[in-house]
């Protein structure tokens, strides 16, 4: 297996008045795997929420996700309703921003079908789904063990190349969150 470290781009749900958040997942899985790869993601208080959605669009793809060679999606409760998350793999999955990055998702212990063998798509990011109706991408349940994300990672590295024409970037941007 290669020792190379990746950039991995971390996509969560930041958190809202209404719906909790998943970032000390977040937290926990940067400092679990801090070793295993570089991480990357936009933290709070990063970007000022006030920008237009186009200029938001463009910090993440520019100063995150262009120099990024996986994207991680954490599956929390309330991920799949999020717009940033949505516009984060969408950036992973478009070849002019930095070329195609490998992506899988993790189910968090927070997610209604956490460690269930069929999880309901409906509940899960409608981008990251496609790509794993293509194969491109998997969803993984939360694991601690540094092998499994270690194996995961560079599978999602591989597939940039080895699954390139699998990859469905064809959805509609959100232009809005949705409600959680």
């Amino acid at each position: 297996m290669n020792n190379q470290k990746h950039k991995v781009f971390i996509s969560y749900f930041h958190g809202n008045k209404e719906c909790k958040g998943d970032e000390l997942y977040k937290n926990k899985f940067e400092k679990l795997f801090k070793d295993l790869f570089i991480p990357k993601s936009v933290q709070k208080g990063d970007i000022d929420i006030d920008n237009s959605n186009e200029y938001i669009k463009r910090l993440i793809q520019l100063n995150y996700i262009e120099d990024s060679s996986v994207l991680v999606v954490l599956v929390g409760p309330h991920t799949w309703s999020r717009k940033h998350v949505d516009w984060e793999i969408s950036a992973a999955l478009n070849k002019k921003i930095g070329g195609y990055s490998g992506l899988l998702g993790i189910c968090l212990p927070n997610h209604p079908d956490f460690k269930k063998i069929e999880v309901d798509s409906d509940i899960v990011p409608l981008r990251l789904v496609d790509n794993i109706d293509t194969d491109y991408a998997q969803l993984y349940p939360w694991t601690e063990e540094k092998n499994k994300i270690k194996k995961w990672v560079e599978e999602a590295f591989q597939n940039r190349i080895k699954k390139a024409d699998s990859i469905d970037n064809s959805r509609t941007q959100f232009k809005y969150n949705r409600s959680c």
